[in-house]
């Protein structure tokens, strides 16, 4: 299943998807927050539904209309409250490909072009429990979409503003730290800098 969901991630970057002339790379690094997080993994902090940081990049391209993307992300400190001290660590990374849907360029060249995405990939679960206790390391098929804007300063660079949902896809694993099938889904709202390359 993990194996078949990278494949479909990876077939949504492949160039040959845009065929429009005026297609333009997109880099965007950015930070944010993810937030309303819900899972079947043991939480002993009770960290869940509440904000922490995520940082990564997403690489784009982009036709009129239509394009792909790659998002990567990491969440530190994704289990924890920093106020229990329960685990030694933890954190969430996110790798998905995507299809992106944009509002047509010339009806937003000056202005914030916004776009909608969704696609599927790979989840990581990692928890370090203190003395090894409620440790475990969880890769999982995941999906993601969302949507948000993106506004250029110049020619070249520019500010992007998105929100994502992001859900593992439940393959019927249960181990001794998950109370079901593991499960994790969490909301991401990010600012990006955009960095534009192509026409």
């Amino acid at each position: 299943m993990r194996a078949r969901c990278l494949g479909i991630a990876l077939l949504l970057l492949h160039p040959s998807l845009i065929s429009s002339a005026a297609a333009e790379w997109h880099i965007k690094p950015f930070i944010g927050v993810t937030f309303r997080g819900k899972t079947t993994f043991v939480d002993p902090e009770k960290a869940m539904g509440k904000p922490n940081p995520v940082f990564g990049v997403t690489g784009v391209l982009l036709g009129n209309v239509f394009g792909v993307d790659a998002d990567v992300a990491r969440a530190p400190g994704f289990f924890e409250t920093g106020g229990q001290k329960l685990l030694q660590g933890s954190a969430v990374t996110t790798l998905t490909g995507n299809v992106v849907v944009a509002v047509p360029k010339r009806m937003a060249e000056y202005t914030l072009r916004p776009y909608f995405v969704g696609g599927m990939g790979l989840m990581h679960v990692n928890i370090e429990g203190r003395l090894g206790a409620l440790s475990t390391s969880s890769t999982l098929p995941a999906m993601d979409f969302g949507g948000g804007a993106t506004g250029f300063l110049n020619d070249r660079v520019g500010l992007s503003w998105e929100v994502r949902y992001f859900r593992s896809i439940n393959n019927g694993t249960t181990r001794g730290v998950s109370v079901a099938a593991e499960q994790l889904s969490f909301w991401r709202a990010n600012m990006a800098v955009t960095i534009r390359y192509g026409k």
